[in-house]
């Protein structure tokens, strides 16, 4: 039999090859809205500055999980709007590859809502976390109606979390609130500062210059003025025969 026969005869297709180390790309479709992708980009490069220091964590957006148990990539895969992967390598992924992870699931899955997908959120990707990901924090969020709702698992069962007076949700695994601000879903710090974004970081140390710079140049010219009043002080002085360096 020729070796292209004995090709074609095989019953596998290229979809059940069991795929080498590496060679998963991600699979997600583009994100439906370009406040869908603003919001996805908002909460990654947050966390990224927030974390700047830190290099055992990898947060990402609308890139593809492979865990299937037969490390097939035909099935089993699915592909949240934002999630963050706790104690691993941080680095650039072509996805996020289960069995080449340690075995690793998202501790924290964020989706952001829409008409097309809100039910599948609500419903099917919800029982997945729970029950295969077992991921401890779930959240999803509605940047259009702002729906924001989120879930720790506990004893295997999603709870829903409560909110605190401010209407924000305590993340335990980031160790951060999530609350909507100026229509996006943020970062705020335990004791309820906003997360800012590079941007805003970058906006906040030039401002904070600004008004160093201001504060410094009102102190140079109290000293100015009051110099001047000491030499003129001095000279009246000594018009009177007084030594002012003897006073």
């Amino acid at each position: 039999m020729m070796i292209t026969q004995a090709l074609e005869s095989q019953p596998n297709t290229l979809e059940d090859i069991i795929f080498p180390p590496s060679d998963l790309y991600s699979d997600e479709p583009p994100v439906e809205t370009e406040l869908h992708l603003e919001q996805i980009m908002l909460l990654i490069k947050s966390l990224k500055w927030l974390w700047k220091e830190r290099s055992d964590f990898y947060a990402v957006g609308n890139l593809s999980i492979y865990y299937s148990p037969h490390q097939k990539k035909s099935e089993d895969v699915r592909g949240p709007d934002f999630f963050v992967v706790l104690g691993t390598e941080r680095k650039t992924r072509k996805s996020w590859v289960v069995w080449e992870e340690n075995g690793k699931y998202p501790h924290v899955i964020v989706e952001i809502l829409s008409p097309t997908t809100a039910k599948t959120d609500r419903e099917t990707k919800k029982l997945l976390y729970q029950d295969t990901f077992r991921t401890p924090d779930y959240f999803w969020f509605d940047p259009y109606t702002l729906e924001f709702a989120g879930f720790n698992l506990i004893s295997g069962k999603y709870q829903p979390l409560e909110p605190n007076e401010k209407g924000h949700l305590w993340s335990e695994e980031l160790g951060l609130y999530l609350g909507i601000y100026d229509g996006l879903l943020r970062y705020f710090t335990s004791s309820g500062a906003l997360v800012p974004t590079p941007e805003e970081s970058a906006e906040m140390e030039a401002t904070r210059a600004e008004i160093e710079a201001k504060r410094a140049a009102v102190e140079a010219e109290k000293a100015k003025i009051s110099d001047k009043k000491s030499q003129k002080l001095a000279a009246k002085l000594r018009e009177l025969n007084i030594d002012p360096d003897t006073i």
